[in-house]
């Protein structure tokens, strides 16, 4: 399956025992149409407050239904702000998270004095304005593989802080500055950290060379504080060809930009 969902009001996608998590609103929709205990495996986990336009899910069942129960069924039963998108058979041998061969996230911080009041929970907010330029020679020094400890939380539960970044992209529309990355893998709140690192330098308080002294110095305490969640969207997961997962073209920035992406008068 793949799915989106505002994430606003969930403690993160993983179940927790005191409930409140998308994965605990999904599994009881999915296990309601199975009329079985249905548990699934996600392409990647989101924390509390992050979106997903595009986060992908398997589960296995013995249930026969057609394809449309496990969308408009399951649809008719989940809360209105998580939606399945499409579901497909795959192979006995797929998984969500180890065949994936890339996660792509995006960031979308509103850049005004003002803070936001109708896109509040969907947008980050920060009020100093921003060089661009800046920030995109700064991004630059991240790309490729490297050990990104110094953007890892301590909580991060992964084998190995190396992940292969490919792209770090810093565009701006109206008041709203995009970031997108992609990598082969996130660590735990690798995305919000680097984009308070590159805030500081948006800012002025680093020069663009610091991101890269940063990097190299492995130190999470030498990065910028973790910044917020609210604009943080999980926007696409890549497979091989051969697990013959529905088509999917992902969506364009356009249509994941809020109200707040008109210049304010």
């Amino acid at each position: 399956m793949a799915l989106e969902y505002d994430g606003s009001n969930y403690c993160g996608w993983q179940r927790q025992r005191s409930g409140g998590s998308v994965q605990d609103a999904v599994e009881a929709a999915v296990s309601k149409i199975a009329c079985s205990d249905i548990r699934v495996v996600t392409a990647g986990r989101t924390d509390a407050g992050v979106h997903a336009s595009f986060q992908v899910l398997h589960f296995d069942t013995q249930t026969q239904r057609p394809m449309n129960a496990w969308v408009r069924g399951v649809n008719a039963l989940l809360p209105d702000r998580i939606a399945v998108l499409w579901a497909s058979q795959t192979a006995d041998d797929f998984h969500a998270r180890y065949c994936a061969s890339e996660r792509c996230y995006l960031y979308l911080l509103l850049n005004h004095p003002v803070r936001p009041g109708l896109d509040h929970g969907r947008v980050g907010w920060f009020h100093q304005a921003l060089d661009l330029e800046r920030m995109q020679v700064a991004a630059q020094m991240l790309l490729g593989e490297h050990d990104f400890s110094a953007f890892r939380a301590a909580e991060c539960q992964a084998e190995s802080p190396v992940r292969n970044l490919t792209k770090l992209e810093i565009t701006r529309q109206g008041d709203i500055v995009a970031f997108e990355l992609r990598a082969n893998a996130f660590l735990h709140h690798m995305v919000r950290n680097i984009v308070g690192c590159l805030i500081y330098v948006g800012k002025g308080k680093y020069p663009p060379e610091w991101m890269d002294v940063v990097l190299k110095g492995r130190k999470r305490s030498d990065a910028a504080p973790t910044f917020s969640a609210a604009g943080l969207y999980l926007a696409g997961i890549t497979y091989d060809a051969k697990w013959k997962l529905p088509g999917f073209a992902e969506p364009p920035l356009a249509a994941l930009l809020p109200r707040a992406s008109r210049s304010r008068i």
